[in-house]
């Protein structure tokens, strides 16, 4: 009886012993439920979604392209029209954008409205750059007079040139501001300055800042009082800008016309075909209706240029 008790007791204390390894592999084994320390932290930013991951995936395989092919004339745009975006998120967002597009023109037509939808999305997309641009650089030439002024206040005052484009790329508004901050950093990594500046008045387009470039340039290397030289082509400066003002006031009518016949047929077009799309949608049914399209299309891009190039006034 008593061996009995003895081996019932080994045996239950052997099935303990085991019991208690098989919970220790396990809680080795299995992995941690604990809460990583990030998510104690209350500033620490949350976790990336699946949708965010995907963007960032999407992104990262059209930079890889870009870096492959090149991307200089993209981001060259992005810069002369002051756009902080990426060039891989900007196309990134032009192809979601055309996706879209050509979705909804599906719906509301058929292929033919699907594909225009979808290549109108560059289209507009490379028109709103071409906008902010022209914007930014009048913009930079309708502040340039300002500009040498508190350059050339700055440098009476005692300053260097390089202290005086820094406190321009502070004290200034924007383009001028960002532009000169620009110079500043370039020149403070080892770029020379003449060579900044001069790139600065290439992605201006501003024939003004380009003397105002070689007449530093020229200070530099013969010496002379830059504060001078500097009032003496911003009085040139004020008289142009004068002159171009007046300009454009004179033509903003013809413009303004331009503009009118220019969206007139868009908008009529698209009124006729969101209130009765069969009415349109007959010119795609026989090919008569396309030579008609393929006409108008050339007709309206010839008619573009014309009075663009009649209301461009370059002096």
């Amino acid at each position: 009886m008593a061996d009995h008790e003895v081996n019932l007791a080994l045996i239950g204390g052997i099935a303990a012993v085991s019991l208690a390894v098989v919970l220790l592999v396990l809680l080795l084994a299995l992995p941690s439920q604990r809460v990583p320390l990030q998510r104690l932290n209350p500033d620490a930013p949350p976790p990336d979604g699946a949708l965010t991951r995907a963007a960032g995936a999407l992104t990262g395989a059209v930079h890889k392209g870009l870096e492959r092919r090149g991307a200089l004339d993209i981001t060259r745009a992005l810069d002369e029209a002051g756009v902080k975006q990426t060039p891989q998120d900007f196309l990134v967002l032009i192809f979601l954008g055309s996706f879209v597009a050509g979705i909804v023109g599906y719906f509301f037509g058929n292929l033919l409205v699907a594909i225009l939808f979808a290549l109108a999305v560059p289209l507009i997309a490379g028109l709103v750059l071409n906008i902010k641009t022209e914007r930014r650089r009048t913009a930079f030439a309708d502040q340039l007079d300002d500009t040498l002024q508190l350059m050339a206040s700055s440098l009476r005052a005692g300053h260097s040139l390089p202290q005086s484009l820094d406190a321009i790329s502070k004290e200034a508004d924007e383009p001028t501001s960002e532009e000169f901050a620009r110079v500043t950093n370039e020149s403070r990594v080892g770029r020379d300055l003449s060579a900044a500046l001069a790139d600065t008045a290439q992605r201006m387009k501003s024939q003004d800042f380009l003397w105002v470039t070689q007449a530093i340039a020229i200070n530099r290397q013969a010496g002379g009082n830059l504060a001078e030289v500097l009032d003496g082509v911003a009085h040139t400066i004020r008289e142009r800008n004068q002159i171009r003002r007046q300009v454009k006031s004179l033509s903003a009518e013809g413009k303004l016309s331009a503009i009118i016949l220019m969206v007139l047929p868009i908008l009529v077009g698209g009124f006729v075909f969101l209130t009765n799309p069969s009415y349109i949608l007959k010119l795609t049914e026989h090919t008569i209706g396309w030579v008609m399209l393929g006409f108008a299309v050339v007709l309206y891009i010839v008619g573009g240029i014309w009075m663009r190039k009649t209301i461009q006034i370059k002096f």
